[in-house]
């Protein structure tokens, strides 16, 4: 057979997370040390009155049939979470669940744009934030995300004949992978720039519960007029440690979460019975893990920055996320060279920042995904490796 694939298939090259996982198990078959700060999923637990949850859930034969739907129970409990969090009211036909905020904004692409449709992205980014919009065909115009802007997005910089062909526009703060955070003032400039040229906003609230030195995390829908120009997605996957159940919610503007809710209908049947009941469970109960999780980020953020500096590697602090972000070392430019030689050299696995876009080349970024005794048993050991020219 001589099988002919999709050019948009033919256009992805291997993912740089499956490079380094197969580098990673290589390392490791040969009995070598591995210090994995590749991928964020958190290593720690979620809190037992979820687990048990879902376990009993999933006793109930019942709940293996299709969902269909979200469960009142579950749009109850993200009102309340939000009405208590942020203060931001939302009605049942503002919110629905999503497969996590990957799947979500690849398919709210699906409702929001056409073949061409201009999508404004940041430039660096997390990566689906360009490969959705592209998968159906639109056309991707990046807004830098520059240092000296504190790596917020200059809205009055952004080419005017390209705002007015705008379909929508795609935000997150805390950003991953620059770990910066947005005063409140940017999204009042963000809502009045998206109603001046009638731009959708897909703003990304993954981390919102994950931010540093007394940070406060905020809503976009907080602010007056959001809901007239957009939706936001907040994920349980870093919050509640439920990575890979899966579960994360599109609110905001009815018209987007009906046109979005058509489009998932034609393609899944709504979230498995015990993962929403995980949800519940979480949103309802207890709230002390996300000062436990924020605690223990912040940690590992002030071992892993402060230690490398300390070495010679100027990474700075994180504002936010569960990642630190920050240049290459002293004599290097080409961040997935260096990121192999580190791995070669020391066991410690970081992410290129070429990976994140062309502005993040020159960059690597870590996942504050071990315990501060082993980030501070990396740092010994890439002191030692000499790759930090002093």
């Amino acid at each position: 057979m001589n099988f002919v694939f999709s050019d948009r298939e033919e256009s992805f090259k291997p993912n740089i997370f499956s490079v380094l996982n197969e580098k990673k198990n290589q390392r490791l078959k040969e009995g070598k040390v591995v210090y994995n700060l590749s991928v964020g999923t958190p290593d720690f637990k979620p809190d037992e009155h979820v687990m048990e949850a879902v376990s009993k859930a999933c006793l109930n034969p019942d709940n293996y049939k299709y969902a269909l739907a979200d469960m009142p129970e579950l749009l109850e409990a993200v009102q309340n979470w939000y009405k208590r969090r942020f203060d931001v009211s939302l009605e049942k036909d503002e919110i629905m669940s999503v497969y996590g905020s990957q799947e979500g904004i690849t398919h709210v692409c699906l409702a929001l744009c056409n073949e061409g449709d201009i999508v404004l992205v940041p430039d660096p980014c997390y990566p689906i934030f360009s490969t959705a919009p592209f998968l159906v065909g639109a056309k991707l115009e990046y807004y830098k995300l520059l240092k000296e802007n504190n790596y917020l997005p200059d809205l009055e910089g952004i080419d005017p004949e390209i705002a007015k062909k705008a379909k929508a526009m795609i935000v997150s703060f805390p950003a991953n992978p620059v770990c910066k955070t947005a005063p409140d003032e940017f999204y009042v400039k963000l809502i009045e720039f998206a109603k001046k040229y009638n731009i959708m906003i897909i703003h990304d609230n993954a981390y919102s519960e994950i931010l540093f030195d007394g940070r406060k995390g905020t809503s976009f829908l907080k602010f007056e007029g959001a809901k007239d120009v957009g939706i936001e997605f907040n994920s349980l996957s870093k919050s509640y440690n439920l990575t890979g159940a899966r579960i994360s919610f599109a609110l905001g503007n009815k018209e987007i979460i009906s046109k979005f809710k058509n489009i998932r209908t034609q393609i899944d049947y709504g979230i498995f019975l015990p993962v929403q009941y995980a949800a519940i469970a979480a949103l309802n109960g207890p709230q002390d893990i996300l000062e436990r999780n924020r605690s223990e980020y912040e940690k590992r953020r002030n071992a892993l920055c402060g230690g490398l500096r300390k070495i010679g590697w100027d990474i700075p602090d994180s504002e936010g996320t569960m990642f630190a972000w920050g240049p290459l070392p002293e004599g290097y430019t080409n961040s997935e060279e260096f990121c192999m030689e580190l791995l070669e050299k020391t066991g410690v696995i970081c992410t290129p920042g070429s990976s994140f876009g062309p502005l993040g080349e020159g960059h690597v970024r870590f996942a504050l995904v071990l315990p501060v005794e082993k980030i501070e048993e990396l740092i010994d050991v890439i002191d030692k490796s000499g790759i930090i020219k002093k």
